[in-house]
């Protein structure tokens, strides 16, 4: 059985956010094998397909090397990067069954490939006790969703921090994703070829800061659409050495992801 790993959100190696991508099943493994599996990987996300009776549908499950996880954006962008261009699938539209985030879509583009999720509108909060602290800086507002949002009032700000990750780990229980999953925000600078610059600390899944997240952008989308006063804007995901690009629109209830993969690794497992 083949695996690839695929820096997704990226138009070059070594850039983005890598993710494994398991080659498809006829049936799913047991999830403790799958759990296993992500955890030798040790990639922010491996991703798991099945394979079904339309070519051109799967199922898809995402786990960190801790947990499974009800959204990945940058592993369903890598599995549709397999599909298309390392498998060979021929479809104008590809579809993925999940478990806890209904059917998604995507689609190849001109710029790379497009993919429709559901938007995750943050609600206003008050800032948890500890949040300051732990990430050195004190946010200027706080958003909840499924992770906290904490945003910051620059781009350099941002770059600069050094969160305490001990201390971060058990703050934001309101979210729905649990505690632990912070995505740190701000407009960017003046002339950047992106509007939205942010971060995301998740010691709460495993993953002590993530390359490129996709998921969280299902609630930067909604959220900066409204104080930028448009639907559609550039994005960066400032990781130190690496950072990731990708375009957001917001459409009604959903958001479109648009980015880049580029398949580094071929292996193949052997158990």
């Amino acid at each position: 059985m083949r695996q690839w790993t695929v820096d997704a959100f990226a138009a070059a190696p070594f850039k983005g956010n890598p993710a494994c991508v398991v080659e498809p099943f006829e049936a799913w493994p047991e999830a403790r094998w799958m759990q296993a599996l992500a955890a030798e990987n040790n990639q922010a996300e491996t991703a798991f397909l099945l394979k079904t009776a339309d070519p051109a549908r799967f199922g898809l499950r995402w786990f960190t090397p801790a947990v499974e996880v009800p959204l990945c954006g940058h592993a369903t962008l890598a599995s549709s990067h397999v599909l298309l261009n390392e498998l060979g699938v021929q479809a104008a539209e590809i579809a993925f069954e999940t478990l806890k985030s209904g059917v998604l879509t995507v689609r190849r583009t001109e710029a790379g490939i497009e993919m429709d999720f559901p938007a995750d509108p943050p609600r206003r909060t008050v800032e948890p006790e500890g949040l300051a602290e732990a990430l050195g800086v004190k946010p200027a507002e706080v958003w909840v969703g499924q992770y906290l949002i904490a945003v910051l009032d620059s781009e350099e700000t941002l770059r600069a921090l050094t969160p305490n990750l001990s201390k971060l780990e058990p703050i934001g229980a309101e979210a729905s994703a649990g505690c632990g999953n912070v995505s740190v925000v701000a407009t960017a600078d003046a002339g950047r070829p992106y509007q939205v610059v942010s971060r995301f600390f998740a010691p709460g899944s495993g993953i002590p800061e993530d390359p490129t997240t996709g998921s969280a952008h299902c609630m930067l989308a909604p959220l900066y659409a409204e104080k930028l006063g448009r639907p559609a804007f550039r994005c960066h995901q400032a990781y130190p050495g690496r950072g990731g690009d990708l375009e957001v629109e917001l459409k009604g209830a959903r958001v479109l992801l648009r980015g880049q993969a580029v398949t580094v690794v071929e292996s193949r497992l052997r158990v």
